[in-house]
């Protein structure tokens, strides 16, 4: 790999995402919708008990870091929608750049479009709600690197699917990060969840970081099974995600780039 090919791929997505005002929004924009809705909604809720509840607090912090999960894989799975849709693959793969730099160069723009997305929501968070994710402490960070490596699994694995069944199937684009959102217990605690759920949930990576963050919040620190088991499983899933995303690739290749529009 060379690192100036990847620097001028993630130069060429910025300069589409400082002239696109669609991903503009995507990226401030909804996220503050988001935030608005779910968060007063909680609020509603808090008031009419009359009582004190962390609901808001785990509300707001299920909102704001669920934003590294989205930003990770819309980054490789939009990306290589908009290639195709600009049909513009067969000159990307003409020129010389091969499938990993463009891996690494959409991976690093997610990064940090995430990072400005998360940093921009928790901001509003504190303004009008008065509650800081940052309170968390350094741990933070860990949380977030663990979802996004998460938002990257989806990402290959909805990469590899467009890549083996063409633009007909390009809603899971969106829809990906969706189906293990109600798994993840991104809002509420995994004993809510029936049975059969509770056990699906044991294989979603981000089920443990939202279930640690709760604990974090709650005053309990930091459980470091959960964190750790996290990670084993991102790790296992990155690795055969990727390995069946550019076997995809290599399908794709073998079967004509055309044959994916």
């Amino acid at each position: 790999m060379r690192i100036r090919r990847i620097y001028g791929l993630v130069l060429r997505y910025y300069y589409y995402f400082y002239h696109a005002l669609d991903r503009m929004m995507d990226s401030f924009y909804w996220p503050i919708i988001d935030l608005l809705l779910f968060g007063l909604t909680s609020l509603s809720l808090i008031k009419s008990q009359g009582v004190a509840s962390p609901l808001l607090s785990n509300v707001i912090g299920g909102v704001v870091l669920w934003i590294m999960i989205w930003r990770g894989q819309y980054e490789i799975s939009i990306n290589f929608l908009e290639e195709l849709w600009r049909h513009n693959l067969i000159n990307l793969f003409a020129a010389p750049i091969n499938f990993e730099e463009w891996t690494v160069a959409v991976v690093i723009t997610g990064i940090t479009k995430a990072l400005a997305s998360f940093l921009w929501t928790g901001l509003i968070s504190f303004f009008i709600f008065k509650i800081s994710v940052f309170k968390i402490g350094p741990v933070l960070w860990l949380y977030c690197f663990l979802l996004i490596m998460t938002g990257w699994v989806v990402g290959f694995l909805v990469t590899s699917l467009i890549l083996r069944f063409g633009t007909k199937i390009q809603t899971f684009a969106w829809a990906g990060p969706v189906i293990i959102s109600p798994f993840s217990a991104v809002y509420y605690p995994l004993s809510i969840l029936p049975y059969w759920a509770q056990a699906v949930s044991k294989f979603i990576p981000s089920s443990y970081v939202f279930e640690s963050i709760r604990q974090t919040i709650a005053g309990k620190g930091v459980n470091k099974e959960y964190v750790l088991m996290s990670f084993f499983l991102n790790i296992i899933y990155l690795f055969l995600s990727y390995m069946v995303m550019k076997k995809s690739f290599k399908s794709a290749l073998n079967r004509g780039l055309m044959q994916i529009y």
